[in-house]
């Protein structure tokens, strides 16, 4: 009946664990591993699940497994790019020249992203690539709901900085 349970609830969302993990570890192997044993413990808690809105449940698990890690000491032995989109197929109706500038817009913002502090880079991740409410997201964290809005805007506003070649002080709020 868990494992039912759990393969119900858990599994249709084990993609967006792994692109969250990715940005968390900034390694596909670390997520990996990171996903793993967040699937160990929400196998285990899967009683816990209540209202059936598994997404930021198992968002939740992943976050606190790896911050759990990082209190341990435990720190990642891998280290590759952040999440590439090379696999996905061009688009068509895109000229060469065009997809060299889409391509290096995509660059600069995974790089933006990957340099916002770790609060507002998952916030961002969680909002604007994993499309999670306000609401899920701070449940998902923990926090009250302002304070991921006030993340969520300063980290955008720390993002365009970025993009705009602004340094990093001139937005700290």
């Amino acid at each position: 009946m868990a494992g039912r349970r759990f393969e119900d609830a858990v599994l249709p969302h084990l993609d967006a664990a792994f692109n969250y993990a990715r940005w968390l570890t900034r390694s596909d192997v670390d997520a990996e591993d990171l996903v793993q044993e967040a699937c160990l413990r929400a196998m285990r808690f899967v009683s816990s699940l209540r209202d059936g809105n598994a997404r930021p449940w198992l968002f939740a698990i992943v976050r606190n497994t790896w911050y759990s890690r990082h209190a341990r000491g435990d720190t990642p032995l891998h280290r590759q790019a952040a999440p590439q989109s090379d696999d996905e197929p061009p688009d068509e109706a895109l000229d060469p020249e065009q997809q060299l500038v889409q391509q290096d817009t995509v660059a600069r913002v995974r790089r933006g992203l990957e340099a916002l502090p770790a609060e507002f880079r998952e916030v961002v991740v969680l909002r604007d690539i994993e499309g999670l409410s306000y609401k899920e997201i701070a449940e998902t964290l923990r926090v009250p709901m302002g304070t991921v809005m006030s993340r969520i805007s300063r980290g955008r506003e720390r993002l365009v900085a970025s993009l705009r070649g602004e340094p990093a002080q001139e937005v700290a709020r």
